[in-house]
């Protein structure tokens, strides 16, 4: 085979191969560069319309985080070698609230997969797609 003809396969398949597709291996999303807020922003409207102090049971903040969700953010954490810890209420705390949803997403959702991290916000690591349906909906008509 000639030079020129190797040249022209491998221009063909680098311009018919999806320019996602080569963004990390991580089915198109910088993990570092992922701009979380629309969805993080959604999913405040949806679960406290922006009330930094609600609370619905156990669950309490602007994103009704769990008592759980934050023992599972601190042992993350501390299978990160890391000395920083949350406290219950820091639920309350908005900047906080939203580190624990990134810190989240980075362990259980690394691809960045947006409904992936909508659904299991709701419904958790083992969510039903049946049982998180409306609760996607609200949040993607939340996001527009």
């Amino acid at each position: 085979m000639s030079c020129k003809k190797i040249v022209l396969i491998g221009l063909t398949i680098l311009l018919m191969t999806p320019h996602s597709a080569w963004a990390a291996g991580n089915g198109g999303r910088n993990e570092k560069s992922f701009d979380w807020n629309p969805v993080i922003e959604a999913i405040i409207q949806v679960e406290s319309n922006g009330n930094h102090h609600a609370k619905n049971g156990n669950q309490i903040g602007a994103m009704q985080i769990t008592p759980i969700l934050v023992a599972d953010c601190n042992e993350i954490l501390k299978m990160r070698k890391s000395s920083k810890r949350y406290k219950l209420e820091d639920r309350l705390d908005l900047k906080k609230s939203k580190e624990m949803f990134l810190l989240i997403q980075s362990w259980y959702n690394p691809k960045n997969n947006v409904e992936k991290a909508i659904r299991s916000w709701n419904g958790g690591i083992k969510y039903s797609i049946k049982g998180t349906q409306r609760y996607y909906e609200k949040v993607l008509r939340a996001m527009k």
